[in-house]
Formats: structure tokens, sequence, C-alpha cells
């Protein structure tokens, strides 16, 4: 019984908003699932609409939810800081070992050529094409478009946003505080 799980995470992004963005995707039920055991835990009680009730009701809970949903929320994060130091560090192995990351090249042109194709086939011809079409080829082109900017964002660095978060993160993991 997925959507009942993933109803009442919902109904607790309101507290939260971070979880509504967890609830998509094959883990959804899971990530539900342990939203609603986290507000269970703190409220006490076990029905969503008095979970929700308790919450409105006493800050100090709201305040321990969000925490317990934060300490979640630094988790992916940490995750996808390790990852890509990973991919970074194999990255540089590539290099240091005097060989080229092909596959990496490969994927980078390839997203290249298909921004530039349907970039193309969208200056060309979208008088003649339907507009469902041209709809779907700007999706597309959106898509290869976001490719080359995740790359550009790994050999290069992210956002200064983002860069924050990841010293944050990193600061906090010296520190021991996760």
């Amino acid at each position: 019984m997925p959507f009942p799980v993933i109803a009442s995470a919902l109904s607790l992004a309101q507290f939260a908003p971070v979880i509504a963005r967890w609830l998509s995707g094959n883990q959804a039920e899971q990530m539900a699932e342990e939203v609603v055991n986290i507000a269970r835990k703190i409220t006490g009680h076990n029905d969503p609409l008095q979970i929700v009730q308790v919450l409105k009701e006493d800050a100090a809970l709201i305040r321990d939810f969000q925490k317990a949903i934060l300490e979640i929320e630094t988790q992916f994060e940490l995750a996808l800081l390790q990852d890509r130091q990973q991919a970074r560090r194999r990255d540089i192995a590539f290099v240091q070992s005097g060989t080229r990351n092909t596959r990496a090249d490969i994927m980078v042109i390839a997203a290249a050529i298909g921004l530039i194709m349907c970039l193309g086939s969208l200056a060309l011809y979208a008088q003649k094409l339907p507009g469902e079409a041209t709809g779907i080829i700007s999706t597309i082109a959106g898509i290869f478009g976001a490719c080359l900017k995740d790359a550009y964002a790994f050999e290069f660095g992210s956002s200064r946003g983002s860069k924050e978060k990841d010293s944050t993160v990193a600061s906090m993991i010296e520190r021991g505080m996760f």
C-alpha cells in the first residue's frame, strides 16, 4: 500500500518542504516510510492525521521533526559529495596514468552532438513540424543541455552556492558532526 504512506509523508512536507522532493522515483515509498516513522517517533502517534495535528500544536516537536529531516538531508548531501569526489579521483587517476577517460569523452561529445542536432532540427524545420514534435525536440535538447551542464560542473566545479554547501558539509565531517 504505497499511496497512503506517500500521502502521509506529503502531508508532513508542510513542516519540512524538502520532503516533497524525496517522494518521487524508485525509492519514494522507502523515503516516505522513513519520514512517517520519524514523525511517529517524535509525536508518539501512529495516525497520520493525529501526527499532523500534534505537530501543528507544538513548535518544539516541529523543530525536532525538522532537525531529524535535516539530518537525513545532510546524509544525502554527504553521499552525493562522496560520490562526486570518488568520480573525480577516478578521473585524476586516468590522467596520472597517462590514459584518457574515453567513456566520459564519448558521453560529452554525444551530448554536444545531440544538442546541436536538436537545435539544428528546430532551426531548420520548426515551421514544418507539428507543435508536439517541436515540444518533444525542445525537451530532448534540454536534457542534452543538462548533461553538458553537469559535465561542466564536474570538470570545473559547480555553482558558488553549491560550493558553499559542499564546504559546509565537508567542515561538518571534519568536526565529526555526522
